[in-house]
C-alpha cells in the first residue's frame, strides 16, 4: 500500500495515554536523532523515519498498537502511512510532541540538549547569510546577491520537502553533539 492510499488515525493525547498506560500501545518517535536526544516524551521508542522498518516494528511490537510521533505530525502521517497495511489502522499522535506538550502532558528534556535547538540555530544561521548576501551585494558587487538566493532556494527546498541540509551540517557541529546529534529532517 502506498502512503497516499490508508490515512493515518489521529490519536488525542488523552487517548494514546490511555493507551500507553494499558499496556496496548507503543509509541514510536520518528524525528532525528537530535531533537529525540533534546527532548521526548516518556516510554516512547525512537526510530526516525529515515531508518523506518515496518516489519522489524511488527516483530517487535507483535500485537500491540503502533503509534508514531513527530514535533507536529507530518513525518509522524508518513511513518503510519508506510507502516499501515490493507486492513490495519495506522495512528499518530495528533499534533505531535506539541499537541502533547499543549495537552499539559510531560516531556523529557536533556540537560546536555543545546541551549538553541537546532532549528532555531538553522534560522539564526540563513538569516545572517541573507543579510550578508544583502550587505555584500551593495558594497561590493551585486553578483554577491546570489548568496541570499542560494539560501532562500534552500529554505524553499527544506519547507517543500521536509529535508533540510543546513540543519543536517548544524547537528554534526561540536556544540550539539552532546544532545547526541547525527543527521536532520526539518521540522515538520
Amino acid at each position: 500500500m502506498s502512503e497516499t492510499t490508508i490515512r493515518p488515525i489521529d490519536v488525542s493525547p488523552e487517548m494514546l495515554e490511555s493507551w500507553l498506560a494499558s499496556g496496548e500501545a507503543v509509541l514510536v518517535d520518528v524525528r532525528e536523532d537530535f531533537e529525540h536526544a533534546g527532548e521526548r516524551i516518556d516510554g516512547a521508542h525512537h526510530v526516525a523515519l529515515s531508518r523506518l522498518d515496518p516489519e522489524q516494528l511488527r516483530r517487535t511490537h507483535g500485537a500491540k498498537r503502533v503509534v508514531f510521533h513527530c514535533r507536529s505530525g507530518k513525518r509522524s502521517a508518513q511513518a503510519a502511512g508506510r507502516y499501515a497495511r490493507e486492513g490495519e489502522d495506522a495512528f499518530h499522535l495528533q499534533g505531535g510532541i506539541e499537541g502533547w506538550k499543549s495537552s499539559g502532558r510531560a516531556t523529557e528534556r536533556s540537560a546536555s540538549a543545546p541551549r538553541i535547538d537546532v532549528m532555531r540555530q538553522v534560522q539564526i544561521t540563513a538569516g545572517s547569510l541573507v543579510l550578508l548576501g544583502v550587505v555584500l551585494g551593495m558594497l561590493i558587487s551585486p553578483w554577491l546577491l546570489g548568496l541570499s538566493a542560494f539560501v532562500g532556494a534552500g529554505l524553499v527546498f527544506a519547507g517543500a520537502s521536509g529535508w533540510c541540509g543546513m540543519a543536517m551540517l548544524l547537528a554534526r557541529a561540536p556544540w550539539n553533539r552532546g544532545a547526541g546529534a547525527s543527521c536532520a529532517l526539518a521540522r515538520s
